[in-house]
């Protein structure tokens, strides 16, 4: 049995990163302690896998996408030969960045201060007026800098470390709920439609705990439930239900909120909802067959689950949220709004519309849940000494076949992500 919640007097200094996570609580410094953000980057961003970007946003050999690793700019690229690379943003002459796009098309990337050409795996290719150098510069010793890469269901990683474990092993059970995730295609490839950005000024780990908290969401998104018909409010009703969050082992979790929606190929008989039958009616003016209809409109309305895949993105309804470090009291969202590629347009526009409703700039739920982060950001700085408390359904906690899981309303996932942190944290 656990033991009842007791005041800790926490004294400062202390550089043991492992005395700052306990089995019911972290220390507030987590969220406020510039060095504590610095040793992250380099603990955990260089030290783990971390998600970069989907395949379908690489859709052809010349196509690329920027993006970070911790603190660190990477190109996604995939080359002639449709392999994928993650490479360093940085020339190897004189540091600055090659490529300042989000995403597009190209052929090479060429500094912009000194004209240093790189292929699409990095490769340097050519320098300008090579004469200077006579025979001191071999291009073979200066490609941009290569991660490695891996795979999962369309999803790309990517980490400095050669020796880390194979992804597979290193996302454990968490594939199969990035495969059951994946049906949301409703028989289609999964396609990223886009994305929105913003910042939110507040810890990164603020953000990473919100995707399997329900405590919060009757109370935060009380304008979003205001917003939706009796039936959909009584599927959003289950912060009481018979969900649960489940630990998936290197910090991944995932909180069940519906579980007649885990497998979307299952249960396809049931009625259709009410608030998709308009959609129903005209995918079949389509022609599509009725069983074809359910399965689409059972993908529009997206999985039962969100799961959490440490440490920087999320699979929920529709959308990966990816979370980007900016420092330690700063954080920028990424929302890569999804789709079925080849898929009927009107069950894609279905689904960008539930997505703007609760997720888009003007929706519902992410005004609100960012404000909820930059409070706790903004109440972190009382009381130096205080512990930010992660007990909820901890007494109630069970082995399951995967790893450990409560009631949906426990704060097992972020038991789990914090248990993690302390593992790379305190690691030599």
């Amino acid at each position: 049995m656990n033991a009842p919640i007791s005041p800790i007097t926490f004294q400062r200094p202390s550089r043991d990163h492992g005395e700052l996570v306990r089995t019911d609580r972290v220390h507030t410094s987590l969220y406020t302690d510039p060095a504590i953000f610095d040793a992250e980057m380099d603990k955990i961003f260089r030290n783990c896998w971390v998600w970069v970007a989907h395949e379908s946003e690489l859709p052809e050999p010349g196509s690329f996408k920027t993006h970070w690793v911790g603190m660190e700019p990477v190109i996604v690229t995939r080359d002639r030969k449709r392999q994928i690379h993650v490479l360093l943003n940085r020339c190897r002459h004189r540091a600055a960045t090659v490529c300042e796009h989000k995403k597009g098309k190209t052929a090479s990337f060429v500094c912009p201060y000194h004209g240093w050409a790189y292929a699409l795996d990095g490769q340097l290719r050519s320098v300008p007026h090579p004469e200077s150098y006579a025979d001191c510069l071999d291009k073979g010793e200066f490609p941009l800098v290569s991660l490695r890469v891996e795979t999962y269901n369309g999803m790309v990683f990517a980490t400095f470390r050669d020796d880390l474990e194979p992804l597979v092993d290193w996302l454990g059970p968490a594939k199969k709920w990035i495969d059951l995730f994946m049906k949301q295609a409703g028989g289609y490839p999964v396609k990223v439609a886009g994305e929105h950005r913003f910042r939110f000024p507040g810890n990164w780990k603020i953000q990473l705990e919100n995707t399997t908290d329900a405590y919060h969401f009757p109370l935060v998104h009380k304008s979003f439930l205001s917003s939706i018909d009796e039936q959909t409010k009584e599927v959003f009703d289950f912060v009481k239900g018979p969900g649960y969050v489940e630990d998936l082992g290197n910090g991944h979790s995932v909180m069940v909120m519906i579980p007649q929606l885990i497998d979307l190929d299952e249960n396809l008989d049931a009625p259709i909802p009410e608030r998709f039958a308009e959609l129903a009616e005209e995918l079949r003016r389509e022609g599509h067959d009725d069983a074809t209809v359910r399965r689409l409109v059972r993908a529009v309305g997206g999985t039962g689950f969100n799961l959490n895949l440490f440490p920087n993105v999320a699979c929920s309804m529709a959308f990966f949220r990816v979370l980007q470090p900016v420092s330690v009291n700063e954080t920028e969202i990424h929302h890569a709004a999804i789709v079925m590629d080849g898929g009927p347009a009107a069950a894609n526009q279905a689904r960008l519309r539930l997505h703007e409703h609760f997720q888009g700039p003007m929706g519902f739920g992410t005004p609100d849940d960012s404000e909820a982060w930059e409070r706790v950001q903004q109440g972190a700085k009382a009381g130096r000494d205080l512990w930010i408390l992660v007990n909820r359904g901890l007494p109630g906690e069970r082995l399951t076949e995967d790893g450990r899981a409560s009631d949906v309303s426990a704060e097992t996932g972020m038991r789990a992500a914090y248990q993690q942190w302390k593992k790379l944290m305190t690691a030599e």
